[in-house]
């Protein structure tokens, strides 16, 4: 991971200019309970004291920390200077900003992006009265857009991580639909695919539920956990599972359909709600590409399940998948008022995003999502998963 850091502490510093950022600071303590999200990119460990690290654009990495904590901040090699305190950070932070004298000085904090929003209330408070009487409280601006490129721009060791994941995630749901069969309970099926990421040496992409797992239309939908609703002839059912392998995550949705004795395919009605989501996933990633803004790739999902007869699904098409399932940035997403400006962000080269229109119920049979991921490139996209094209007969195969 040290190399990694060391290659994203790179394209920090690169993207400040970009912004039109002096310096970026990254203001913590007890980092192990109160943890910015950004913080794993710059440093492995964790802070207890009052901890600041700098990046400028002129290519200054300065930690300020405690003097128990610099040995190892120092020991990483990332860091140009390492300073460390004792009693109060106040003195030596002033001093290294009035060095510095940043013009716009970014700390993470934004009212619509969750991973940009890692400086708390009272540390900014804090801050405020460490720089009274300096000309640098009024030069604080959002780093909302540097984290947004920094987390949202992946870097080819990132993006190799993640399709590991990926690889790893679609083995492990593989092995998932030749376990189940009708007779079995979500929580069985789950606990299966708990005990394969288990052996892989992996971990889940997020916390419980992970697994989701659901079979027919009396299931617990969206974030809901398994339960001990038996996987039933006439049933959907459907797996919304991601790994967490070296650092990154992948998030992928599949489904099955359960069939009735004397069923040899898929119901029509299901049938027609499965062609209508690939389709839909199909049309965005066409759409998909740089300098469009994530609204209208979303857009484009919701049209082809509006002209087929469909509601439209009640969430975003596509997030950030990164260090984090949901790794912040902008979504493709609808410009509702919960997503704030997050809609309006451009896509950029180098994003890595989920596609996942999904239906509440399908033709009676239960929740129909499936969910693929792609990576942005300069004229389009490019599919990092295998892409579910079909709708298997559970047991049948």
């Amino acid at each position: 991971m040290s190399d990694l850091i060391a290659e994203k502490l790179n394209q920090a510093q690169a993207l400040l200019p970009e912004f039109g950022i002096d310096a970026w600071m990254v203001f913590v303590r007890e980092s192990s309970h109160c943890r910015d999200p950004v913080l794993p990119y710059l440093y492995e460990g964790s802070f207890t004291w009052q901890s600041a690290l700098i990046v400028t654009a002129a290519g200054d990495r300065i930690a300020i920390v405690g003097q128990f904590d610099d040995g190892a901040v120092r020991a990483t090699g990332h860091w140009t200077e390492v300073i460390p305190y004792v009693q109060s950070i106040r003195d030596p932070l002033v001093e290294v900003l009035t060095k510095l004298n940043p013009r716009r000085l970014a700390l993470n904090f934004s009212v619509d992006d969750f991973a940009a929003d890692g400086l708390t209330h009272g540390m900014y408070s804090l801050l405020l009265q460490y720089l009274t009487g300096t000309p640098y409280a009024e030069r604080i601006v959002s780093s909302v857009d540097v984290v947004g490129a920094f987390r949202g721009r992946k870097t080819a060791s990132e993006l190799s991580r993640i399709e590991a994941a990926i690889a790893t995630a679609e083995t492990i749901l593989e092995a998932a639909g030749r376990f189940a069969r009708p007779g079995k309970t979500e929580r069985e099926l789950a606990h299966f695919i708990q005990q394969a990421a288990t052996q892989h040496g992996v971990g889940l992409a997020w916390e419980s539920p992970c697994p989701i797992v659901n079979s027919g239309p009396d299931s617990m939908i969206g974030h809901g956990t398994p339960t001990d609703q038996r996987l039933e002839p006439g049933h959907i059912l459907h797996i919304d599972f991601g790994v967490q392998q070296n650092g990154y995550c992948s998030d992928l949705q599949r489904c099955w359909y359960i069939p009735r004795p004397e069923e040899t395919q898929p119901p029509a009605a299901v049938a027609r709600a499965f062609d209508a989501v690939v389709t839909g996933i199909t049309k965005a990633a066409e759409r998909l590409q740089p300098g469009v803004e994530g609204w209208q790739v979303d857009a484009v999902a919701r049209e082809v399940l509006a002209e087929t007869g469909f509601p439209e699904y009640g969430h975003a098409l596509g997030h950030h998948v990164g260090r984090n399932a949901h790794d912040g940035g902008g979504i493709l997403g609808p410009r509702w008022d919960r997503y704030g400006r997050t809609p309006y962000r451009k896509v950029e080269t180098g994003n890595v995003f989920t596609l996942e229109p999904s239906l509440v119920d399908a033709g009676g049979a239960g929740c129909l999502g499936i969910e693929e991921m792609v990576v942005v490139t300069e004229t389009g996209c490019r599919w990092l998963s295998h892409r579910q094209m079909v709708l298997p007969l559970l047991g049948t195969a």
